[in-house]
């Protein structure tokens, strides 16, 4: 191996698909490779990519493109495609991207090593040779696609995240099948990772400084006795907020209401996809539970934990929403009045049941209703967090931004990477500057779109 071999990478997706990037790059960390933070200096580029929607699809390629041109131009080697996209469409990659050089599917991340040793040994401008999907036939290509049997969850990472913040996932999966997700097809049934490896992670990552833990899986709440795992979570010393992603409503149940109430670590914020509210739409979208199960939901969690964030996800322009269904969906948020909320255009993905289905919305038509939604929760968000003027929010430092001057991090109710920030400056007489990682209490002064501002200490 080439001590000076150096190798980069992209991340694109979900947490989901950056923990298991978090896992490839221990790997080849521990193989003995350098990691490069600039594409430019790379021998080696692995993209884990994902392949949820149209749009998704639309950025790893060109992701792969982009990095291309530094085969031609600079001294890069090799590209690596992981993820969804190796996954869901290996034989279009190998036939219409000959700039990659190894496909590595979802299942075979323990395999990166074997494939930026691969791309190391080639010669120099090896002649691209007609693809194959097998790994070992004549071609310079390597490919491991390998089936879920025998895969094993978890494992030791490197975190890209900041030191003080982490994803942990509890299951790969799903089993829900809903008529536009090609979730399932890509990363198999539901399949839960034991209690007791993830209590270990939780613990080696409060051991490194790991503050706030995000637990995720395609659907969280399909965890076996969820609750249970939670309280062994919020047992570990260091780990002062615990925060529950994807979570469907069908399936939550009075026994983890009261253990999210219960808990002071447990940040009183769930994120739970509704994607619409019209039975019919619903039904056809093979969502359990329907609208009957959503508003259950939001009424028990409302009355048992006052002042949870609710964070969910629609879906405008399902085939067969017409203007009605549609304005049945936005009377309903008017009056649900979710704290956080994203508004995504249907996207007809092949091989799904609902890309067959007639009644077709236009993609104008899908725009202009994703819009409008968004306009809508502008509105009600702004509503929501001038209420909190005037009161006091415990703020995770994040950094401080040196051209506006002041500290900015997030409350209990932001997620990472997708929901607001609450900027603050320090007030007079605070000897104790805050550092990245802190808690820190501001008092909201004002509200500008979507982030709240404030000042801590008196």
């Amino acid at each position: 191996m080439n001590d000076n071999f150096k190798v980069g990478f992209i991340s694109l997706g979900c947490p989901k698909n950056l923990i298991d990037t978090e896992i490839m790059l221990k790997i080849l960390s521990d193989g003995g490779y350098e990691i490069v933070a600039e594409d430019i200096e790379a021998d080696v580029i692995i993209i884990n990519t994902c392949a949820f929607v149209e749009s998704a699809k639309k950025e790893a390629i060109d992701n792969i493109l982009d990095v291309a041109w530094l085969k031609k131009n600079r001294k890069l080697k090799g590209i690596v495609v992981c993820g969804c996209l190796a996954e869901r469409y290996r034989e279009e990659v190998l036939a219409e991207l000959p700039e990659v050089d190894a496909l590595v599917g979802v299942f075979s991340i323990h395999d990166i090593l074997d494939a930026v040793k691969h791309i190391e040994r080639l010669p120099p401008s090896t002649p691209l040779t007609p693809p194959s999907t097998n790994r070992g036939a004549n071609t310079d290509k390597y490919i491991s696609l390998k089936s879920s049997d025998g895969f094993v969850l978890g494992g030791d990472r490197i975190l890209t995240t900041p030191e003080y913040t982490a994803y942990i996932k509890i299951a790969e999966g799903c089993d829900n099948r809903c008529s536009y997700c090609v979730i399932p097809s890509i990363r198999g049934g539901f399949a839960p990772r034991g209690a007791g490896d993830i209590i270990k992670e939780a613990r080696e990552l409060a051991d490194i400084g790991v503050k706030e833990l995000c637990v995720v899986a395609q659907d969280s709440t399909q965890y076996e006795n969820l609750p249970g795992l939670l309280d062994e979570l919020c047992g570990i010393g260091g780990i002062e907020w615990i925060r529950l992603l994807y979570c469907y409503p069908d399936k939550i149940t009075d026994e983890l209401i009261q253990t999210i109430k219960k808990h002071d670590k447990i940040a009183k914020y769930i994120d739970m996809p509704i994607q619409h509210i019209d039975d019919r739409i619903l039904s056809a979208m093979n969502r359990p539970g329907g609208s009957a199960a959503i508003k259950a939901a939001i009424k028990k969690l409302r009355e048992n934990i006052p002042g949870i964030t609710l964070r969910t996800t629609v879906m405008v322009g399902f085939p067969g929403e017409t203007k009605e269904m549609f304005g049945e969906l936005c009377e309903f948020l008017k009056e649900a009045k979710f704290e956080r909320l994203g508004a995504f255009a249907y996207s007809a993905e092949e091989g799904t049941p609902a890309a067959g289905f007639e009644g077709q919305v236009g993609e104008a038509e899908k725009a202009r209703r994703q819009k409008a939604v968004m306009a809508l929760q502008k509105r009600i968000n702004g509503a929501l967090n001038q209420k909190k003027v005037g009161k006091t929010a415990k703020v995770l430092c994040e950094g401080f931004d040196k051209v506006s001057g002041v500290y900015y991090g997030r409350s209990e109710a932001d997620a990472p990477e997708i929901d607001g920030k609450v900027y603050f400056r320090v007030g007079d007489g605070i000897l104790d500057i805050p550092q990245e990682g802190d808690f820190v209490d501001v008092k909201i002064e004002k509200v500008i779109d979507y982030d709240l501002y404030g000042k801590s200490g008196k």
